[in-house]
Protein backbone atom coordinates (compact mmCIF):
# COMPACT_ATOMS: atom_id res chain seq x y z
CA UNK A 1 0.00 0.00 0.00
CA UNK A 2 2.73 2.10 1.11
CA UNK A 3 4.70 1.34 -2.34
CA UNK A 4 1.82 2.47 -4.20
CA UNK A 5 1.33 5.79 -2.93
CA UNK A 6 4.53 6.41 -3.40
CA UNK A 7 4.26 5.47 -6.85
CA UNK A 8 1.53 8.26 -7.11
CA UNK A 9 3.25 11.18 -5.94
CA UNK A 10 5.58 13.34 -7.96
CA UNK A 11 9.73 13.17 -6.93
CA UNK A 12 10.53 15.72 -4.15
CA UNK A 13 12.47 17.75 -6.86
CA UNK A 14 9.54 18.32 -9.36
CA UNK A 15 7.02 18.80 -6.46
CA UNK A 16 9.78 21.44 -5.23
CA UNK A 17 9.44 23.66 -8.63
CA UNK A 18 5.69 23.27 -8.77
CA UNK A 19 5.47 24.45 -5.23
CA UNK A 20 7.76 27.18 -6.33
CA UNK A 21 5.48 28.01 -9.54
CA UNK A 22 2.04 29.07 -9.06
CA UNK A 23 -0.30 29.59 -12.20
CA UNK A 24 -2.52 32.74 -11.91
CA UNK A 25 -5.26 31.15 -13.99
CA UNK A 26 -9.03 32.71 -14.76
CA UNK A 27 -11.01 29.78 -13.22
CA UNK A 28 -14.44 31.11 -12.92
CA UNK A 29 -15.22 31.20 -16.50
CA UNK A 30 -19.07 29.51 -16.14
CA UNK A 31 -19.83 32.23 -13.61
CA UNK A 32 -18.13 34.76 -15.44
CA UNK A 33 -20.71 33.33 -18.90
CA UNK A 34 -23.57 33.63 -16.60
CA UNK A 35 -23.02 36.92 -15.38
CA UNK A 36 -22.60 38.32 -18.98
CA UNK A 37 -25.63 36.76 -20.00
CA UNK A 38 -27.63 37.87 -17.44
CA UNK A 39 -26.56 41.29 -17.22
CA UNK A 40 -26.48 41.85 -20.83
CA UNK A 41 -29.59 40.65 -21.09
CA UNK A 42 -31.13 42.69 -18.39
CA UNK A 43 -29.40 46.25 -19.67
CA UNK A 44 -30.85 45.65 -22.91
CA UNK A 45 -34.25 44.41 -22.78
CA UNK A 46 -35.97 46.56 -20.57
CA UNK A 47 -34.36 49.94 -21.66
CA UNK A 48 -35.18 48.80 -25.22
CA UNK A 49 -38.94 48.00 -23.87
CA UNK A 50 -38.90 51.50 -21.52
CA UNK A 51 -38.12 53.36 -24.87
CA UNK A 52 -40.52 51.61 -27.22
CA UNK A 53 -43.30 52.58 -24.36
CA UNK A 54 -41.97 56.00 -24.36
CA UNK A 55 -41.94 56.40 -27.67
CA UNK A 56 -45.84 55.53 -27.84
CA UNK A 57 -46.60 58.16 -25.23
CA UNK A 58 -46.56 56.31 -22.33
CA UNK A 59 -46.53 57.67 -18.49
CA UNK A 60 -43.54 57.01 -16.78
CA UNK A 61 -45.72 54.94 -14.13
CA UNK A 62 -47.21 52.49 -16.82
CA UNK A 63 -43.63 52.29 -18.09
CA UNK A 64 -42.19 51.72 -14.70
CA UNK A 65 -44.75 48.77 -14.26
CA UNK A 66 -44.29 47.12 -17.23
CA UNK A 67 -40.68 47.25 -16.96
CA UNK A 68 -40.63 45.66 -13.47
CA UNK A 69 -43.03 43.04 -15.15
CA UNK A 70 -40.57 42.43 -17.70
CA UNK A 71 -37.85 41.83 -15.66
CA UNK A 72 -39.66 39.78 -13.19
CA UNK A 73 -40.37 37.58 -16.38
CA UNK A 74 -37.45 37.71 -18.04
CA UNK A 75 -35.42 36.55 -14.74
CA UNK A 76 -37.00 33.77 -14.04
CA UNK A 77 -37.25 32.64 -17.71
CA UNK A 78 -33.10 33.41 -18.09
CA UNK A 79 -32.93 31.95 -14.64
CA UNK A 80 -34.87 28.65 -15.76
CA UNK A 81 -32.81 28.62 -19.41
CA UNK A 82 -29.84 28.43 -17.64
CA UNK A 83 -30.53 25.50 -15.42
CA UNK A 84 -32.32 23.73 -18.16
CA UNK A 85 -28.60 24.09 -20.03
CA UNK A 86 -26.45 22.97 -17.04
CA UNK A 87 -28.63 20.50 -16.43
CA UNK A 88 -28.42 19.32 -20.09
CA UNK A 89 -24.48 19.23 -19.78
CA UNK A 90 -24.47 17.06 -17.06
CA UNK A 91 -26.72 14.50 -18.33
CA UNK A 92 -24.98 14.37 -21.62
CA UNK A 93 -21.57 13.88 -19.51
CA UNK A 94 -23.56 11.08 -17.59
CA UNK A 95 -24.62 9.30 -20.54
CA UNK A 96 -21.33 9.62 -21.88
CA UNK A 97 -19.41 8.29 -18.91
CA UNK A 98 -21.12 5.33 -18.58
CA UNK A 99 -20.56 4.59 -22.61
CA UNK A 100 -16.90 4.60 -22.17
CA UNK A 101 -17.35 2.39 -18.94
CA UNK A 102 -19.02 -0.08 -20.71
CA UNK A 103 -16.39 0.52 -24.22
CA UNK A 104 -13.49 -0.53 -22.05
CA UNK A 105 -15.08 -3.13 -20.95
CA UNK A 106 -16.60 -4.90 -24.11
CA UNK A 107 -13.82 -3.51 -26.51
CA UNK A 108 -10.56 -2.49 -24.75
CA UNK A 109 -8.43 -3.72 -27.30
CA UNK A 110 -10.47 -0.79 -29.70
CA UNK A 111 -10.40 2.07 -26.32
CA UNK A 112 -6.37 1.27 -26.30
CA UNK A 113 -6.29 1.73 -29.84
CA UNK A 114 -8.21 5.22 -29.78
CA UNK A 115 -6.10 6.13 -26.65
CA UNK A 116 -2.75 5.35 -28.94
CA UNK A 117 -4.15 7.23 -31.88
CA UNK A 118 -5.09 10.63 -29.15
CA UNK A 119 -1.32 10.11 -27.68
CA UNK A 120 0.46 10.02 -31.63
CA UNK A 121 -1.78 13.30 -32.57
CA UNK A 122 0.41 14.97 -30.15
CA UNK A 123 3.58 13.22 -31.86
CA UNK A 124 4.43 10.85 -29.24
CA UNK A 125 6.14 7.76 -30.72
CA UNK A 126 4.78 4.66 -30.45
CA UNK A 127 7.76 3.09 -28.28
CA UNK A 128 6.96 6.35 -26.06
CA UNK A 129 3.00 5.89 -25.57
CA UNK A 130 3.10 1.67 -25.26
CA UNK A 131 4.02 2.02 -21.32
CA UNK A 132 0.92 4.81 -21.21
CA UNK A 133 -1.50 2.82 -22.84
CA UNK A 134 -0.76 -0.24 -20.83
CA UNK A 135 -0.68 1.53 -17.47
CA UNK A 136 -4.05 3.14 -18.40
CA UNK A 137 -5.21 -0.35 -18.83
CA UNK A 138 -4.62 -1.02 -15.74
CA UNK A 139 -6.40 1.57 -13.91
CA UNK A 140 -9.92 1.66 -15.23
CA UNK A 141 -11.40 5.05 -14.00
CA UNK A 142 -8.41 6.53 -15.01
CA UNK A 143 -8.92 5.47 -18.11
CA UNK A 144 -12.51 6.37 -18.53
CA UNK A 145 -11.18 9.82 -17.29
CA UNK A 146 -8.37 10.04 -20.22
CA UNK A 147 -10.95 8.87 -22.97
CA UNK A 148 -13.54 11.76 -21.42
CA UNK A 149 -11.08 14.67 -21.61
CA UNK A 150 -9.29 13.54 -24.29
CA UNK A 151 -11.37 11.80 -27.06
CA UNK A 152 -14.39 13.56 -26.02
CA UNK A 153 -13.08 16.93 -24.61
CA UNK A 154 -15.57 16.57 -21.59
CA UNK A 155 -14.93 17.87 -18.00
CA UNK A 156 -16.96 16.23 -15.05
CA UNK A 157 -19.48 19.42 -14.31
CA UNK A 158 -19.69 20.59 -11.11
CA UNK A 159 -23.20 19.01 -9.17
CA UNK A 160 -24.22 22.35 -7.79
CA UNK A 161 -23.95 23.91 -11.54
CA UNK A 162 -27.28 24.17 -12.36
CA UNK A 163 -28.84 25.58 -9.36
CA UNK A 164 -25.46 27.84 -9.58
CA UNK A 165 -26.04 29.19 -13.25
CA UNK A 166 -29.86 29.45 -12.48
CA UNK A 167 -29.44 31.90 -9.47
CA UNK A 168 -26.44 33.78 -11.15
CA UNK A 169 -28.31 34.26 -14.57
CA UNK A 170 -31.66 35.78 -12.98
CA UNK A 171 -30.06 37.81 -10.57
CA UNK A 172 -27.77 39.12 -12.93
CA UNK A 173 -30.49 40.22 -14.95
CA UNK A 174 -32.27 41.82 -12.21
CA UNK A 175 -29.54 43.66 -11.71
CA UNK A 176 -29.17 45.06 -14.86
CA UNK A 177 -32.85 45.20 -15.71
CA UNK A 178 -33.07 48.18 -12.56
CA UNK A 179 -30.89 49.97 -14.10
CA UNK A 180 -32.53 51.88 -17.09
CA UNK A 181 -35.92 52.05 -14.98
CA UNK A 182 -34.30 54.32 -12.12
CA UNK A 183 -35.32 57.21 -13.77
CA UNK A 184 -38.77 56.73 -14.27
CA UNK A 185 -39.05 56.17 -10.70
CA UNK A 186 -37.95 59.34 -9.96
CA UNK A 187 -38.96 61.52 -13.79
CA UNK A 188 -43.04 61.84 -13.99
CA UNK A 189 -42.86 62.56 -17.80
CA UNK A 190 -41.61 59.48 -19.72
CA UNK A 191 -40.28 61.43 -22.79
CA UNK A 192 -37.95 63.36 -19.92
CA UNK A 193 -37.10 59.70 -18.30
CA UNK A 194 -36.26 58.15 -21.49
CA UNK A 195 -33.47 60.81 -22.09
CA UNK A 196 -32.05 60.23 -18.30
CA UNK A 197 -32.51 56.12 -18.99
CA UNK A 198 -30.61 56.13 -22.08
CA UNK A 199 -28.15 58.21 -20.68
CA UNK A 200 -27.77 55.98 -17.91
CA UNK A 201 -28.10 52.71 -19.37
CA UNK A 202 -25.56 53.57 -22.08
CA UNK A 203 -22.88 54.68 -18.87
CA UNK A 204 -23.71 50.81 -17.97
CA UNK A 205 -23.37 49.39 -20.57
CA UNK A 206 -19.87 51.37 -21.09
CA UNK A 207 -18.46 50.34 -18.02
CA UNK A 208 -20.09 46.51 -17.57
CA UNK A 209 -18.56 46.12 -21.40
CA UNK A 210 -14.67 47.33 -20.08
CA UNK A 211 -15.27 45.14 -17.65
CA UNK A 212 -16.25 41.73 -19.38
CA UNK A 213 -13.46 42.51 -21.62
CA UNK A 214 -11.12 42.58 -18.76
CA UNK A 215 -12.21 39.40 -17.46
CA UNK A 216 -12.70 37.81 -20.58
CA UNK A 217 -8.59 38.50 -21.58
CA UNK A 218 -10.20 41.16 -24.92
CA UNK A 219 -9.53 44.43 -25.53
CA UNK A 220 -11.58 46.18 -23.17
CA UNK A 221 -12.06 49.54 -24.95
CA UNK A 222 -13.12 47.67 -27.56
CA UNK A 223 -15.73 45.58 -25.71
CA UNK A 224 -16.88 48.34 -24.13
CA UNK A 225 -18.03 49.80 -27.79
CA UNK A 226 -19.36 46.92 -28.82
CA UNK A 227 -21.78 46.46 -25.49
CA UNK A 228 -22.75 49.95 -25.60
CA UNK A 229 -23.35 49.80 -29.48
CA UNK A 230 -25.28 46.83 -29.43
CA UNK A 231 -27.67 48.24 -26.46
CA UNK A 232 -28.14 51.47 -28.57
CA UNK A 233 -29.42 49.79 -31.61
CA UNK A 234 -31.90 47.78 -29.30
CA UNK A 235 -33.49 50.92 -28.13
CA UNK A 236 -33.91 52.88 -30.84
CA UNK A 237 -35.40 49.77 -33.00
CA UNK A 238 -37.58 49.66 -30.02
CA UNK A 239 -38.26 53.34 -29.66
CA UNK A 240 -38.52 53.84 -33.68
CA UNK A 241 -41.00 50.85 -34.22
CA UNK A 242 -43.06 52.18 -31.29
CA UNK A 243 -43.32 55.74 -33.16
CA UNK A 244 -44.15 54.35 -36.51
CA UNK A 245 -47.25 52.02 -35.00
CA UNK A 246 -48.05 55.02 -32.53
CA UNK A 247 -47.25 58.09 -34.01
Amino acid sequence: MAASEERRTLEPEKQRLLNQHKEKHFTAGEIVRDIIIGVSDGLTVPFALAAGLSGANATSSIVLTAGIAEVAAGAISMGLGGYLAAKSEADHYVRELRREEEEIVAVPDTEAAEVAEILAQYGIEPHEYGPVVNALRKKPQAWVDFMMKFELGLEKPDPKRALQSALTIAIAYILGGLVPLIPYMFIPRARDAMVASAVLTLLALLIFGYAKGYFTDNKPITSALQTALIGAIASAAAFGMAKAVHP
